[in-house]
């Protein structure tokens, strides 16, 4: 099998790659930066690097045929909340005209497969239900990178309804070790007993680990039909259940304060320029906190029904990433 992914070096690509090189797969990467130290520990392993990018064109199309793959992965793009104004062309460049090149070229070049990793998030807020594939949006976007996921999730069902062989895969809120969401900073906070306070107790999201996701892709990649989505959803935990697990995996205290939203808005909109301007993304803004207020639950039976995808429980995952960002960070939990 001759896989191509971009994306290879994100967060889920890495171990998207990893899986597929343990499978015995052919595996080229696409990446702006081949040099990276990323790209280079993929390529110690075995992955083919190419220089392209998918927000040009004419390299992603140079990329593809010097490739000829059974299946490509599209994985990249641009997760980030809180992005300055300034930065909101560049997301939509990276997020959904990236997207639509992908898709097109794949589809002149005759891919024989391509599997799209969209995300819950293009579907937005559940209103508290647990929903699944049928779950149509209901709810305005709460962050610009919604938006773009958004519009990318759109543009990837015409594609499918045009009949190309295209799988959409779905993951929820994926978190593991080095995760770069507000949740992965507020975990390592929270290891160094720097958490006091938190907002949004009953706010829900659905808890897949890195490692189920990106083994749930190559599923998709092996058995997905085209013309199908796929939710690799995992389990459903309130923020306060999560701080509860922090908790009893750390010894550390869980947040003796939960601030109402108004004046988590009001600390998030002095935090947000104060992060920027000392290098950090902004994990704590207006568009995380108005993205906390939600109930975002997803199952993920059909993935588990006709791909044979398993999730561990997320209080699994959850004690897994604070013991090994402890051990990272050399942080002591005795």
């Amino acid at each position: 099998m001759r896989a191509m992914i971009t994306g290879g070096t994100g967060f889920i690509g890495q171990q998207l790659s990893r899986g597929a090189l343990q499978r015995g797969w052919e595996i080229t990467v696409v990446t702006r930066g081949p040099d990276s130290a990323a790209s280079q520990i993929l390529a110690g392993m075995g992955v083919t690097l190419v220089k392209g990018d998918v927000t040009d064109r004419r390299s992603f199309q140079e990329a593809l045929e010097g490739c000829s793959p059974d299946i490509y992965f599209h994985l990249a793009g641009w997760y980030e909340l809180g992005i300055p104004r300034r930065a909101k062309r560049r997301m939509w460049t990276v997020n959904v005209e990236g997207l639509e090149n992908a898709l097109s070229l794949a589809a002149i070049h005759g891919i024989p497969k391509t599997v799209y990793t969209s995300t819950t998030t293009a579907l937005g807020d559940t209103g508290g239900e647990l929903v699944d594939e049928t779950f149509t949006r209901h709810s305005p976007p709460l962050s610009y990178y919604e938006r773009t996921k958004y519009e990318a999730h759109t543009r990837a069902l015409r594609h499918q309804s045009s009949g190309e062989p295209l799988v959409i895969a779905c993951p929820a809120q994926v978190m593991g070790p080095g995760d770069h969401s507000p949740f992965g900073y507020y975990s390592r906070l929270f290891l160094r007993g720097l958490l006091p306070m938190g907002w949004a107790p009953e706010g829900a999201f659905t808890f897949g680990h890195v490692n189920d996701v990106a083994e749930g892709l190559l599923l998709a990649g092996e058995r997905g039909q085209p013309g199908e989505i796929y939710f690799l959803a995992g389990q459903v935990l309130t923020n306060h259940e999560m701080m509860q697990i922090w908790s009893q995996t750390t010894g550390r205290r869980p947040p003796s304060i939960w601030l109402p939203r108004s004046l988590a808005m009001a600390q998030a909109m002095f935090t947000a320029p104060l992060l920027r301007a000392l290098g950090h993304p902004a994990f704590i803004s207006p568009e995380v906190v108005r993205s906390s207020f939600v109930s975002f639950r997803y199952r993920s039976d059909k993935a588990t029904d006709q791909l044979g995808v398993s999730f561990r429980s997320a209080e699994q995952a959850w004690e897994e990433t604070l013991l090994e960002e402890a051990k990272r960070a050399g942080v002591s939990l005795d």
